[in-house]
């Protein structure tokens, strides 16, 4: 059952008065929520507004918005985001809290705390960063696929697991490393922690298209979830999930 957390250790780098990676299962998966049409982020950089994309073997599906299908191989295609913007959007601000490795173990009911702390190190990144990625990501499922191909822990897309030579993206150990190290490169590329996060869930073209966090109301929440959790009190600190 989620909890809240409240963190015990004295504050140092930033203040955490409560990390709450254990997020209300509704707000785990409201990233899987079917929207009319979706945008297809390509390696290339290429943008591609389609209604449906869905893997198929190692080729993904993309149904067009003005009729018609395209098939590509999975490695083509960067990221799938929900074509829906937000109206009005409120800036994403930058936090104070460092993404750089802290040795700040995880508490032990945090599912392959060991794993991700390891796999944090290795990438230069705060282990309750890392936890809060995988957390928004796969609710800390390792066999978690989505429709678009997205696999593991960190839901690494296809040009990503091999970008980062990772050789099971169903393997713990490798899932992290290789997402941890994805998410290390969106931080060196855009030196933002929020637009990096942008740039993990929409793409980097996308980002980069719209200098800075995209209006997708998918990103936008995606990156609020893990800030939220990672360095609460930046924007609104989230409500416990209820009992029960």
């Amino acid at each position: 059952m989620p909890v809240a957390i409240h963190d015990p250790r004295p504050a140092a780098r930033c203040p955490r008065p409560a990390l709450r990676l254990l997020l209300a299962l509704a707000l785990g998966l409201a990233l899987a929520t079917p929207a009319s049409a979706k945008i297809a982020v390509f390696t290339d950089g290429r943008i591609l507004k389609v209604e449906d994309a869905y893997l198929d073997g190692d080729r993904i599906v993309l149904d067009l918005a003005e009729g018609g299908r395209l098939v590509v191989p999975a490695i083509r295609i960067d990221r799938v985001v929900a074509d829906e913007v937000e109206e009005q959007p409120e800036p994403v601000e930058t936090v104070a809290c460092v993404a750089a490795w802290a040795d700040e173990p995880l508490p032990d009911w945090v599912p392959f705390r060991a794993s991700i702390h390891a796999a944090a190190k290795g990438a230069n990144l705060n282990p309750w960063l890392l936890a809060a990625l995988v957390q928004a990501e796969s609710a800390f499922d390792p066999r978690a696929v989505s429709r678009a191909g997205a696999k593991g822990l960190t839901q690494l897309m296809p040009a990503a697991a091999a970008d980062h030579r990772v050789e099971d993206v169903f393997d713990p150990d490798d899932n992290l490393r290789g997402g941890a190290s994805h998410l290390r490169l969106m931080l060196d590329r855009f030196s933002s922690l929020p637009v990096a996060l942008a740039a993990y869930n929409a793409g980097a073209a996308t980002v980069e298209r719209y200098d800075g966090v995209p209006p997708y109301r998918e990103t936008r929440g995606y990156v609020r979830r893990i800030l939220s959790a990672f360095c609460p009190g930046h924007d609104e600190t989230p409500t416990p999930p209820p009992k029960g």
